[in-house]
Order: structure tokens, then C-alpha cells, then sequence
């Protein structure tokens, strides 16, 4: 599964697909997210933490939202309740690893023949993930590790973490710590809870909470982003 902000403009989230298709033709390969706020860690580490639990254990997720490439920044696998994450040592993980109820982590110490000072997700990332996948134990590849960790960052994020192309805007907030009879303010505007759009006026703004478990803020039969001002670190309140 990649999980990435590479975009489908350009070469770069195909160029990690050849890879992974060339070396494991028999495996599929899902990507669930191309369009991750670019550069932005934080953000992601809470849709990685929302969106990996509809996969199944054993499934290995290509994570790549990586700022630092080219630096000394450790590479991971982390194998959380049964999946295999594989990516930078950068935050991208802190959810996962905070939320899972058995983790694992190793440093990858493999290396490829020839790799690029800036496209590790296509050189060094994707090729682990293909490994894996086939059937290397971490340990062939890698070194049980601790992991830089972001203890500051809550367990629930009070931001827009990512805009759809409807322009609905997800929040790094868990359905489940939110209740339903609570409002949320953003920039002065106060949102009343929906279970659907159905629910509200045509043009009416309101939170629900979305198919994979976030607040989420929308505008029914239009985009939030635009009527709302939402952008990805916009702060929400949440009242009562």
C-alpha cells in the first residue's frame, strides 16, 4: 500500500510503482494516498494511524512523506499489531506506534548498489517494501532500533489534517473522543453535528464523523474549504 504526498502529476509516484511491480509482479500494490500535504509530517502521521486499520496484518505499507531526505535521518520498518510500515524516521509513525497494542521497530541497514541523495522512497523505501512483502523477516534487512518519538504531539489533533477534492476538510480528531452533541468553532463559524449530508440544508456547514472514523468538516453541496477558509493547519475548537 503507498501512502505518500509524491502527486499524480509527474513521474514520481510511478516510478516507485515500476519498482514495485518489476521486482513482485505477483503482488498488488494499492495507492491509497498520493496527495498527502506536501512535506507535512505531522498531518499524515495522523491519517496513517486512521486509514492503516482498514488493512489487514501482514500487509506492508509504503509510507513516504520524508523533508529530510538526503539527510541522516534513520530509515525504519515498523511492524505494528501486524502490519509492516516502512519509511523515514521522522514522526510519520508517532500515531501508529502510540495507538498500536504490540510495536516493533528496526533501523534498515541494507543498502541498494546505486541510490539517489533525494528519491529514497524509489531507491531504498520501495525496495524493502517489495522484500518484505516476499517474505524477508525485518532482521535480514534491518536493526531493532528505538525511534525518535513526539511526545508533544496530542493523541487527537484539533487541525485540518487534509482537503479532499470535494473540498471537505478531515480533522486529525477521532469520532470517538468527540460527542455528538458538541459544536465545533472554526474562524468564528460554529458547526452543529450531522450524520449525513441528507441531514442538513443545501449550503448548511456541519462536522460529521467520516467512513474512516475522523471528524470531518463539510458544506452540503459545496466545499468548506472555499466557504470555510480551511486550509491544512487550521486550528478547530471544539465546545460544548
Amino acid at each position: 500500500m503507498l501512502f505518500t504526498d509524491f502527486g499524480l502529476e509527474g513521474p514520481y509516484t510511478g516510478q516507485v510503482q515500476a519498482v514495485l511491480h518489476q521486482a513482485a509482479p505477483e503482488v498488488p500494490v494499492i495507492s491509497l494516498f498520493a496527495d498527502l500535504p506536501p512535506g507535512q509530517v505531522k498531518p499524515a502521521a495522523y491519517l496513517l494511524a486512521a486509514y492503516a486499520t482498514w488493512f489487514p496484518p501482514g500487509t506492508v505499507l509504503l509510507c513516504v512523506v520524508d523533508p529530510g531526505v538526503g539527510s541522516d535521518r534513520p530509515a525504519l520498518i515498523v511492524e505494528a499489531d501486524g502490519r509492516f510500515y516502512v519509511g523515514p524516521d521522522n514522526g510519520l509513525f508517532e500515531i501508529v506506534l502510540r495507538r498500536a497494542a504490540r510495536a516493533e521497530v528496526w533501523q534498515i541497514t541494507w543498502r541498494p548498489a546505486a541510490m539517489s541523495a533525494s528519491f529514497h522512497g524509489r531507491d531504498l523505501f520501495a525496495p524493502i517494501a517489495v522484500r518484505l512483502a516476499t517474505g524477508d523477516a525485518p532482521a535480514a534487512i534491518a536493526a531493532q532500533a528505538h525511534t525518535l518519538r513526539y511526545s508533544e504531539w496530542p493523541d487527537d489533533l484539533a487541525e485540518i489534517v487534509y482537503v479532499d477534492r470535494y473540498g471537505n476538510a478531515m480533522t486529525g480528531l477521532r469520532g470517538q473522543v468527540v460527542a455528538t452533541s458538541t459544536r465545533l468553532s472554526i474562524g468564528g463559524k460554529v458547526l452543529a453535528h450531522a450524520d449525513t449530508f441528507s441531514a442538513v440544508p443545501r449550503g448548511a456547514a456541519f462536522w460529521y464523523v467520516n467512513s474512516n472514523g475522523l471528524v470531518e468538516i463539510a458544506v452540503n453541496q459545496g466545499r468548506a474549504d472555499r466557504e470555510l477558509g480551511l486550509a491544512i493547519g487550521t486550528t478547530v475548537t471544539v465546545t460544548s
